[in-house]
């Protein structure tokens, strides 16, 4: 029997919605990358890009256990000499783009290489509940009923 592996011609990308409304942040960020990636498909292939398009809304209601959302901290270099920066996740959640939080979990659960640059971009991440991909006809995509520690009442 021969090892299987995928062609351009064998994949098949479907379009996914998940509401991240009361979702805890790393098991939906584990989820979303294991959409990303392909490796919920029997014909997964390391090398190729056969994740599933999806499509994140209400991403600004994001739960983060215990301290996290206060004491979670977010650090980047602007370039400069003692140029560190630093914002926890309140404020990030608070803030302009409070998706990035989730962009960023999903993103440093992948690989950090070339294909991985490449399914990051079938990820659409949405901080209200409105979103333009309706045409694509998404697939909605219950995390909270999956398993019960997936959501969060109140933190």
């Amino acid at each position: 029997m021969k090892t299987f592996s995928a062609t351009p011609a064998d994949i098949e990308k479907k379009w996914i919605i998940i509401d991240a409304e009361g979702v805890v942040l790393g098991r939906l960020a584990s989820i979303i990358a294991m959409r990303l990636r392909g490796k919920h498909k029997p014909t997964f292939t390391p090398h190729m890009d056969m994740g599933d398009n999806v499509i994140v809304i209400n991403a600004d209601k994001i739960q983060l256990t215990g301290k996290k959302r206060s004491d979670k901290i977010y650090y980047w270099h602007t370039g400069h000499p003692g140029g560190i920066k630093q914002r926890s996740a309140e404020q990030i959640l608070e803030g302009k783009f409070p998706e990035r939080v989730v962009e960023k979990a999903v993103k440093r659960m992948l690989p950090g290489n070339r294909l991985s640059r490449v399914q990051m971009t079938n990820l659409r991440i949405y901080a209200g509940a409105e979103h333009p991909h309706e045409a694509q006809n998404p697939e909605v995509l219950d995390v909270k009923a999956m398993n019960s520690k997936n959501t969060r009442s109140q933190s």
